[in-house]
């Protein structure tokens, strides 16, 4: 599954990250804790939360995440864009919330080697 998949299912606007479409996503977790991701000790490449600030790309950028997904019609911050664009990060946005997202992503990532980060 490729981020541009992702946001294609989501019905996501591409934030930042136009060229980056391609990118292979692997295991997917949800949070709005940024502790809880840095607390996994598996690999995430997809995030998806409901926070719209700079240390969600932070965090994402000390695990080499892939792509941040903002649900809940979340602004992300001018910050956060720019943290993005620096690291190399996709983030997309959708006003689908956390639970519809991940249901989403879930049912299509099945035989896809998608794992929803347990």
């Amino acid at each position: 599954m490729t981020v541009e998949d992702i946001r294609r299912m989501v019905d996501a606007e591409l934030v930042c990250g136009e060229d980056l479409g391609a990118k292979e996503a692997g295991t997917i977790y949800a949070t709005d804790l940024m502790s809880s991701v840095l607390a996994q000790e598996q690999e995430i490449s997809v995030l998806v939360t409901g926070l719209g600030n700079a240390q969600v790309i932070r965090t994402a950028e000390m695990l080499d995440m892939v792509c941040v997904v903002i649900v809940r019609g979340v602004c992300p911050c001018d910050e956060l864009i720019e943290a993005a664009k620096d690291s190399g990060i996709v983030v997309l946005a959708t006003k689908k919330s956390m639970f519809d997202t991940c249901g989403i992503l879930y049912e299509e990532g099945k035989g896809r080697g998608v794992s929803n980060g347990k």
